[in-house]
This record gives structure tokens, C-alpha cells and sequence, in this order.
């Protein structure tokens, strides 16, 4: 499935117009969750259940995937984080991070994440929904994906401290099968298959990867097909 912008007398349209409300009603819905999470999931990845039952003293964290016109394509932007920044150091992830006590909830926390790292203001996003909450065992954070619009492609502000790049990918690209790859990599000491997308020499990976497979398969769904 791709989605377009169409032109029409005086008025740019995404196809399907309503591309925003069916993606709110779907977010609101019963979600993929784990099936489609788990199919870009590295081997010993602890399972699923732990998106249930995390370890007591796991962290709320929150992440937001934001969508916004780029000429005729539906785009996000993701981050690279720097280089020795903690157990995530140089992957590509979501604007995102902890919750902290002077947050109203886990979308604010998304929210304010974003503003601090990128520059996207909280007032121009359109909240649609939420994602399955994905346990992630390094930082030990339990992470809640939220989903948003934006009417217009905002202007990046990059926090160095936090953003060593802000990359700009098209939806697009993730719902292509070819864009996704599993390799045999080592990590911490051991050879493991790791599922991951390439997408014009970026590899996303791990829970952002997992997130992202979820929201294919909810994007997905709009047209009727049922992989992610």
C-alpha cells in the first residue's frame, strides 16, 4: 500500500483524505501488539509478556511517531542519538525519553521529549493515539509509542546534547517488504538473527524497529492487508 497526496482545483488531499481520523478510529481500536512487534524482535529478546508484566523497578518512558506532509509522501522523523550516550549510543530512534515527575501523563512526557529534542512544538501536534507499550531491557524503560499529525513539515531544532542527526523517513519505506532485512549480528558477546529495516543506508533496529512494525501492521490494516 503507498499513500499519496493528490492534487485536486486549489486543494492538496491525502489519499485516502481522511487518512488522519482512520488512523485515530484505528488507534483506538484492538491493536496488533506483540504479534507484530515480535516479528522484528532480535533472538533472546526477553518476550512479550514483559510488555505486560515488566520488572517492578522498570522506568515509564514515552516516544512519539509524528506524521506530517512531504511533498507527496507521508513522512516522520526519527533521531540519531550521539555517540557513548548511554546503552542506546549512535542507534536511530524516536524523539522520545523518561517520564518525569512535573509531567500531567505519558503523552505529555512524549510530547515535551520531542519539543526538548527536536524542536516540534507540543501545540502544533495532533495526538492520535497510542501504540502497545514495548518493554525495553537495556535501559530497563517501559516505553509507550504515541502517534501524531502534524498539518505542515516543521522546522528541526536538534539538541546536540541528545541529537547527533534528525532523519526524515517517508512511511513508505517501512511498509515495503524489501526494506526489510534479519542478519546474523554480535551482540554482547554472542551471534544472534536480528530482524531490521534499511532504508537509504539507515538501519533501524530493536524497539524502535518493533514499534515500527507494529505501526505498519495498524497502517497496513487500513487497506484491508493483514502483514506488517
Amino acid at each position: 500500500m503507498r499513500w499519496r497526496l493528490s492534487a485536486a482545483p486549489g486543494l492538496r488531499q491525502i489519499v485516502p483524505v481522511d487518512f488522519s481520523e482512520k488512523l485515530r478510529l484505528a488507534l483506538e481500536g484492538e491493536l496488533p501488539g506483540p504479534l507484530a512487534q515480535y516479528r522484528l524482535a532480535p533472538d533472546g529478546r526477553p518476550g512479550p509478556e514483559t510488555a505486560l508484566h515488566p520488572p517492578p523497578d522498570a522506568r515509564p518512558a514515552a516516544i512519539l511517531i509524528v506524521f506530517y506532509e512531504q511533498g507527496e509522501e507521508l513522512c516522520f522523523p526519527m533521531i540519531r542519538r550521539p555517540v557513548e550516550s548511554g546503552p542506546h549510543s549512535g542507534q536511530i530512534s524516536f524523539p522520545g525519553g523518561a517520564a518525569e515527575l512535573q509531567d500531567e501523563s505519558l503523552a505529555h512526557t512524549a510530547l515535551r521529549e520531542t519539543w526538548e529534542e527536536i524542536g516540534v512544538p507540543a501545540g502544533d501536534v495532533r495526538l492520535l493515539g497510542a501504540l502497545t507499550p514495548l518493554y525495553v531491557a537495556p535501559s530497563n524503560f517501559q516505553v509507550y509509542p504515541y502517534v501524531g499529525w502534524l498539518r505542515r513539515r516543521p522546522e528541526f531544532q536538534p539538541d546536540p546534547r541528545e541529537v547527533a542527526q534528525v532523519l526524515e523517513f517517508r512511511l513508505n519505506d517501512f511498509l515495503a517488504p524489501e526494506n526489510l532485512r534479519t542478519e546474523e549480528w554480535e551482540l554482547h558477546g554472542r551471534r544472534v538473527r536480528v530482524p531490521h529495516y534499511v532504508v537509504g543506508g539507515a538501519v533501524v533496529w530493536g524497539a524502535s524497529a518493533m514499534i515500527l512494525s507494529e505501526m505498519a501492521a495498524v497502517i497496513n490494516a487500513l487497506d484491508g492487508k493483514t502483514d506488517a
